[in-house]
């Protein structure tokens, strides 16, 4: 924990030596997200609600992925530009070093500027909660909690995936942008409005549903407590993702330099 500490603090320091740049950008990453969400609002105006959910209610949901994601991409931007690591050959000096490879993967990069949209998460939420999405309790509360939080956990995931196939492929997979950048714009709305085949691949197979849909419906009173339980269950998705990547370690092969 001390050398990763260390690390996001020379990360900190490489990020405020071009203030404005950093600025900029953060401001960036908040104008397309909140871009997104206006085009909720604006389709909400003139339908009423989507699948029977309200614009406060769309906004705590949405809430939950963008900070998600957030979370996961600030953090776990390592794994994204795996594929330069993998090319410039410095996965063999991260192999020769006495620490963990996943938390030196993790601190090769560090995208500080998408903590942005954690700031318009938190408005969304506040103001979700002040127009009446939710009728609140202690549960409620931690359920949450548990969505973003193991949210973040399931993107974090799908970046280790995404970085396991590049020892295959020796490039990215755009097509799980599917599941990491695209879920962050389809996730504007519970996934259950997009049916019940696009709503059980999210359930079974990639565990999004758990952090979104199914503990969304028990906030909203629309499904038993039990579905409050789904959001740690979805950390189980992890088992498969680390024995894949530890696969992709076996099967790598030094470029010798």
């Amino acid at each position: 924990m001390r050398l990763y500490l260390r690390f996001l603090a020379i990360h900190v320091k490489s990020a405020m030596t071009y203030k404005t740049s950093f600025f900029l950008s953060c401001l960036g990453h908040l104008l397309i997200a909140l871009n997104c969400f206006l085009g909720v609002t604006f389709l909400l105006e003139r339908f009423g609600d989507i699948g029977g959910y309200t614009l406060p209610q769309l906004a705590l949901c949405y809430a939950v992925i963008l900070a998600a994601t957030s979370l996961a991409e600030c953090f776990a931007r390592g794994f994204d530009a795996f594929p330069r690591i993998l090319r410039q050959a410095q996965f063999d000096r991260i192999l020769v070093r006495p620490r963990s490879l996943v938390a030196q993967v993790i601190c090769q990069d560090l995208k500080l500027t998408v903590a942005s949209r954690l700031l318009q998460a938190a408005a969304m939420a506040v103001w979700a909660i002040r127009a009446g999405a939710v009728a609140w309790t202690f549960g409620k509360a931690a359920v949450f909690a548990l969505m973003i939080l193991c949210g973040a956990g399931v993107f974090f995931g799908l970046f280790l995936i995404y970085a396991a196939l590049c020892f295959f492929t020796l490039e990215g997979l755009e097509v799980m942008n599917i599941f990491t950048d695209g879920a962050r714009e389809y996730g504007k709305y519970p996934f259950g409005v997009y049916g019940r085949g696009v709503l059980w691949l999210l359930t079974a197979l990639v565990p999004l549903a758990l952090i979104q849909h199914w503990p969304l419906q028990y906030l909203l009173d629309r499904g038993p407590w039990q579905y409050g339980l789904l959001p740690p269950v979805s950390l189980l998705f992890l088992i498969p993702c680390l024995a894949l990547w530890r696969l992709g370690v076996r099967h790598y092969t030094s470029t010798g330099s």
